[in-house]
């Protein structure tokens, strides 16, 4: 997969440069993506910096998770802010998912190649923004799901820098689906509602969605004129993701499923299901 491909070389070329330059040096900014982040490169590549220079701002897709679906192709940006009293000569950053950054096992490269596109805000400040793009049907699998990091450095006019590997996380999750089916329509008051459902979610591994089994999902309900839901009770999905449970009817109204979400799938609600009552 060529995401995967990518920050390995870019691991791998970390740990040899630490090997052979056991010190930080001044990266050459027309140098190419693995000469600029290998420069940084010391016996390990953690944080370190070198003058006043700082990173600060830093914000993927807005603050908000990125979403992707079982073949979903998206683009999203990352914006950061550096300094430093000499002014910034240039920025790169780059996403990883691991437990350490030498030990990522997916990461991501930015569309602008191996150096970010910065605007001066004056004399010390540069704002910089990337454009990532992430094709879950070659670049990702399941167990990428969950936190990513940043890792991001920065080098002034006058050669000092700072380096982060973990200048900020952010979630990338497998788009999730619910839906919400009462019966019978219309209903009699007092006889019992049965509401079907099912929870699935994108499934990286094989480019389709599938069942989020063993969830607790709530069963809501909002009266007719309403606005706001309420809570019945709470079901938990089945081996497949399949939801059904029972309530008497009372009044017109809507059902639907909530599901909270979790660190690798994102919140969701189905659609309301209108159930007429009659007397």
């Amino acid at each position: 997969m060529r995401i995967r491909a990518s920050v390995a070389l870019v691991t791998g070329a970390l740990a040899l440069t630490a090997l052979a330059a056991p010190t930080a040096q001044a990266a050459d900014p027309s140098a190419g993506l693995a000469a600029k982040v290998t420069s940084f490169a010391s016996v390990s590549p953690k944080d370190d910096s070198t003058g006043d220079t700082k990173i600060s701002n830093v914000v993927v897709n807005g603050g908000k998770a990125v979403v992707l679906g079982s073949t979903t192709k998206k683009s999203f940006t990352l914006t950061f802010t550096a300094s430093d009293d000499s002014g910034i000569d240039w920025a790169f950053a780059l996403l990883w998912h691991g437990s350490t950054f030498e030990k990522s096992d997916n990461g991501a490269l930015p569309d602008e190649g191996d150096k970010a596109k910065c605007t001066v805000v004056d004399s010390t400040t540069v704002s910089c923004k990337e454009t990532f793009t992430v094709d879950a049907k070659y670049d990702l699998l399941n167990t990428n799901a969950g936190a990513w990091k940043v890792w991001v450095v920065a080098q002034a006019k006058d050669t000092d820098y700072v380096q982060k590997d973990n200048a900020k996380s952010f979630s990338l999750q497998r788009a999730s689906k619910l839906t919400a089916d009462a019966t019978p329509e219309p209903v009699k008051k007092g006889k019992t509602l049965t509401v079907k459902g099912r929870l699935t979610r994108a499934n990286w591994d094989t480019n389709k969605d599938a069942g989020y089994s063993g969830q607790s999902v709530k069963l809501q309900f909002r009266k007719k004129g309403s606005s706001a839901y309420t809570t019945v009770k709470t079901v938990k999905t089945d081996s497949k993701g399949n939801l059904k449970t029972t309530v008497k009817a009372s009044v017109d109204g809507y059902y639907r499923y909530s599901f909270a979400g979790t660190s690798t799938t994102p919140a969701v609600n189905a659609a309301g299901d209108f159930v007429q009552v009659k007397k």
